[in-house]
């Protein structure tokens, strides 16, 4: 079973929030997956706080990137901002 890293939509209309995910790379979009590893809020939590807001747990990240899960582009991204690729490539080489 191959594992990917990517994000599952929820909220509004127009007011996208995403859950960071692993899921099973055949599964749909929406459909199930295995374990939620953090949120993404790219329009911010509110009007009075507008910039995107993110909360990933880079311990579930690692974890899941150390079993061979393969993050989204956009995951990807977030995933270096957050640290968590950066925990992962020292974890590896220090292997």
């Amino acid at each position: 079973m191959a594992v990917k890293l990517r994000l599952v939509r929820i909220g509004k209309k127009k007011q996208p929030t995403y859950r960071l995910v692993a899921a099973d790379s055949r599964s749909p979009r929406n459909g199930r997956f295995i374990e939620i590893v953090g949120t993404y809020a790219p329009r911010g939590k509110s009007l009075a706080e507008p910039d995107a807001v993110f909360e990933i747990d880079n311990a579930k990240a690692v974890k899941w990137l150390a079993q061979g899960a393969q993050p989204t582009v956009r995951v990807e991204k977030l995933l270096k901002q957050s640290g968590a690729l950066e925990e992962f490539e020292t974890a590896k080489a220090g292997k």
